[in-house]
């Protein structure tokens, strides 16, 4: 039961951001946005789903939505760390520290939302 909670609030993630993602892909494919720009919407929707999964998991929180959204939030940063770092070999640099912290606080904003919006 404990861990279901954090499943379906990281299924909520994902498929937030597979949606977000053929959205983006369209918008990019009928050329309404442009090549430049496309990494402050890939960041942005990122920004946006894990805000979406702490809200979701705000929601089915009982109390402290905060710690909630920072569990979530490190959940994922462990799937990106492990995915980019050991599958794609990638280095560690500022540019990733700086989104890992921008995820945290997004997350945790949510989910404080999101226990506000519970009760």
């Amino acid at each position: 039961m404990f861990l279901i909670k954090y499943l379906k609030s990281l299924l909520c993630l994902f498929i937030s951001i597979v949606i977000l993602t053929l959205i983006i892909s369209i918008l990019n494919y009928t050329n309404i946005i442009n090549n430049n720009s496309m990494p402050y919407f890939k960041l942005s929707s990122l920004i946006i789903s894990l805000f979406i999964s702490g809200i979701y998991i705000g929601k089915h929180a009982t109390n402290k939505g905060y710690l909630e959204g920072f569990k979530v939030s490190l959940i994922f940063i462990i799937i990106s760390f492990l995915f980019n770092y050991l599958g794609l070999n990638n280095n560690i640099s500022l540019k990733i520290f700086i989104f890992y912290i921008i995820s945290i606080i997004s997350t945790v904003l949510g989910s404080i939302i999101g226990i506000n919006k519970n009760t």
